[in-house]
């Protein structure tokens, strides 16, 4: 090769913020999936958070509302309509007083999150992050090129909150953000009002943004209430809470979230960047409106449904021999820790070569929600199946983890 065709190659490669992109630990293992199921294999999705329980009608009914002969650009910040509606479901539903200047609209919570580190770090700054955390954590660190410092939560505590002074070890001149997701994915930890009271206070001291992700706020159980960042004490200028409607409405594919904040500065830089992407999309707000008359009943029916499903996964991992896990508080997810010392060879081994009764399950191996090199025994589980669906896939995990024993012994 040439002088010229070497400096040619170079030209042409990727830049290092994109090579440093993580793989996303819950959907790297799909193509393994779906050759399985090629093979005639039903695969059962422990892996991902998409729920099966229908998206409310009142949404969907919206859809033949539409007048309109041109779908045009909605405002950068999100229609009056839609900005209105979440104001309401605040003051009405979490009981917190906001205002729609308040409340800005994004392409799902992601867009959100993604925001807040560009507004609120520089390149190069940190991300306190509590560890097992949601993958993508990781991912929009790395587009915002900042790093992540992981604060690490233990299975034996119910991954509760460390003390104060953990996260005071982990506190460098270049940290600018704690980010926290309650109720918590993956683990399904709620974090309780003193937790995060002293998690504020900490962000306080130190000059710190909190970035509060509760996109799963409904989803608590056995009369447990969840603690929007948005009613701690003396907050008001270093909160930034990021909501989403995909879990909370059954709507994943909408896209539809948003970032909220009291702190008039994180506003507005975080406006100036949605100014730069144009618009959230106007379509998923014009369907988002109509949950507005939805109450306690639906969201009632809805957790009580999936408490049924997390004490029928929760009882039945229990039975599985050198299987240990904390009973979830709330989302639908749960980290358990497997007798096996790499969970990613397990799950790439159950789409390749186990099956039992023509079928097997897809787990995410808990490594990935990790910035540390803790969680190689540990899965994370969505319980997003019906009860039946979710007790064949528990005996699917038993029969496996004997049969994946019986061959580590054997090698």
């Amino acid at each position: 090769m040439t002088a010229v065709d070497e400096e040619t190659v170079r030209a042409f490669a990727v830049s290092r913020r994109a090579q440093a992109m993580p793989a996303s630990p819950i959907r790297k293992l799909a193509p393994l999936a779906e050759l399985a199921k090629a093979r005639g294999t039903k695969v059962y999705h422990l892996n991902i958070g998409q729920p099966d329980i229908e998206t409310p009608a009142c949404m969907l009914d919206r859809l033949k509302l539409i007048e309109d002969k041109v779908l045009e650009y909605s405002p950068s910040t999100g229609t009056p309509a839609f900005l209105d509606s979440l104001r309401q479901y605040y003051v009405n539903r979490v009981g917190v007083p906001i205002e729609t200047r308040q409340i800005l609209a994004t392409t799902g919570g992601s867009e959100a999150i993604l925001f807040s580190f560009i507004a609120c770090a520089n390149e190069g700054d940190e991300v306190l992050v509590l560890e097992p955390f949601y993958a993508n954590y990781r991912a929009f660190a790395t587009m915002a090129g900042l790093n992540i410092v992981p604060v690490t939560s233990r299975g034996r505590d119910g991954f509760h909150l460390p003390p104060r002074e953990v996260f005071e070890k982990a506190l460098t001149p270049r940290t600018r953000i704690v980010i926290v997701c309650n109720p918590n994915n993956p683990t399904g930890t709620v974090y309780t009002r003193d937790e995060l009271e002293m998690l504020a206070g900490f962000c306080r001291d130190h000059g710190l943004f909190l970035v509060s992700d509760e996109v799963y706020r409904e989803f608590v159980y056995d009369g447990r209430k969840a603690v929007s960042a948005l009613e701690l004490k003396d907050a008001d200028d270093f909160v930034i809470v990021v909501d989403s409607l995909s879990k909370r409405y059954s709507a994943c594919g909408i896209r539809l979230g948003a970032l909220v904040t009291r702190s008039g500065e994180v506003y507005d830089a975080c406006l100036r960047m949605a100014q730069g992407r144009l618009s959230p999309p106007g379509l998923a707000q014009f369907i988002a409106v109509g949950a507005a008359g939805l109450g306690d009943e639906y969201t009632r029916a809805i957790v009580d449904e999936y408490q049924r499903r997390r004490d029928v996964l929760y009882e039945g991992l229990r039975t599985i021999p050198g299987v240990e896990l904390a009973k979830p508080e709330g989302a639908f997810y749960c980290v358990p820790k497997l007798p096996v010392h790499d969970s990613e060879d397990f799950a790439v081994w159950l789409l390749t070569e186990f099956e039992h009764d023509g079928a097997t399950v897809m787990i995410a191996p808990a490594s990935g929600f990790y910035a540390s090199d803790l969680g190689k025994s540990e899965i994370r589980i969505a319980y997003v199946l019906k009860e039946e669906d979710l007790r064949t896939s528990i005996e699917l995990l038993r029969v496996a983890l004997e049969r994946y024993q019986r061959r580590d012994v054997a090698v």
